[in-house]
């Protein structure tokens, strides 16, 4: 089968190699959709931190957000599963350990992570092997290209709940990227004001677009009573920005990842009476986000900007968008050979 690998920071190849066998407990599946995402992008410029502590290491074949069919499955496995339309966990615990048998598989000493950490190939390929205990299974209202927007949805449905948000209550969500924009559909949905903050007129411009009027740069924030402030950005001084902004005993939620350490004052957040929470992974949203996506209280299509083949990955993580692209900030990859010419975007 085709994968697109990645040799060495800034390399990389489309190779032809050894489709997956289901071992016992494992189905393969038939990639349909993988996103391309920021920790793929940190995998192609060797900034991953994973690359310098030693958990993952080139070549390497990214894509951990997807969606498939299931094609075959290992000894163990209910073969029901065939022909399932899914998607699966990032995160694979080892199953035995007290985080993972408390349910905190995600953040098991031991874990996997597909297309991310060794050990786990991703989907950035024609098909994957994932552990049968992962999948998700998706009903008919949800399609590849939402079931691809799963995992990162995952993670912004934990970062809107981590907010407390409800009718009534103000959040200022800081980065309109992908992971922002979705905690502001879920924050909207679970009927809160929401506020973004960004640095660009484009992406300011987009979130206008998804219904969101109350948008800023960072200059320009009101002096409101935000209620929550959830960073989804990768700026290493806006936790601190958060902090200052955030309404006394309100909550700040972490869900960016910096490239460099970030700072604040953790005498503000005592003397605020601030609660603060980090958000890692998906894995707990996931059925949350499906039905939300299911539902249609949820619409995250409209992020996605275009859907090109494995030819074009190494282009899109070098940050050119890809031609003809709309304005989201998502790109999907379609990995197969020949898709279908009414392939949605």
């Amino acid at each position: 089968m085709r994968a697109f690998v990645l040799v060495a920071p800034g390399e990389y190849e489309v190779q032809e190699v050894p489709a997956p066998v289901a071992a016992p407990g494992e189905a393969v599946v038939d990639v349909e959709r993988a996103g391309v995402c920021g920790t793929d992008a940190e995998f192609f410029t060797g900034e991953m931190a994973y690359l310098h502590q030693g958990h993952s290491t080139y070549p390497m074949r990214p894509g951990h957000e997807w969606a498939g069919r299931v094609a075959s499955v290992g000894a163990g496995v209910d073969p029901a599963w065939i022909g399932r339309r899914v998607m699966g966990d990032t995160m694979l615990g080892c199953g035995t350990c007290r985080r993972c048998l408390r349910g905190h598989q995600h953040v098991c000493e031991k874990r996997q992570e597909v297309g991310v950490r060794d050990g786990r190939p991703g989907a950035l390929a024609e098909q994957l092997a994932v552990p049968a205990t992962s999948l998700h299974a998706l009903p008919d209202t949800v399609d590849a290209v939402l079931g691809a927007l799963v995992e990162p949805g995952g993670n912004a449905l934990r970062a809107a709940q981590a907010a407390e948000l409800r009718p009534g209550k103000r959040v200022l969500i800081l980065g309109p990227g992908t992971i922002g924009l979705l905690v502001a559909l879920f924050a909207r949905a679970a009927g809160a004001q929401v506020h973004l903050m960004g640095r660009t007129d484009s992406s300011l411009a987009f979130a206008r677009t998804l219904g969101f009027e109350n948008v800023w740069r960072e200059n320009s924030v009101p002096d409101l009573p935000f209620d929550a402030v959830v960073d989804a950005s990768n700026a290493a001084h806006l936790p601190a920005l958060a902090l200052d902004l955030v309404e006394p005993a309100g909550r700040v939620v972490l869900v960016g990842l910096a490239g460099t350490p970030s700072r604040l004052d953790t005498r503000t957040l005592a003397l605020k009476d601030v609660t603060a929470v980090g958000v890692l992974s998906a894995s707990p949203g996931l059925d949350a986000t499906i039905q939300a996506y299911a539902d249609g209280s949820v619409d995250p299509r409209p992020l996605v900007c275009a859907t090109v083949g494995l030819e074009q990955v190494g282009a899109v993580l070098r940050g050119e968008r890809p031609p003809g692209s709309g304005p989201g900030p998502k790109t999907h990859i379609d990995p197969r050979p020949s898709p279908p010419v009414d392939s949605p975007p």
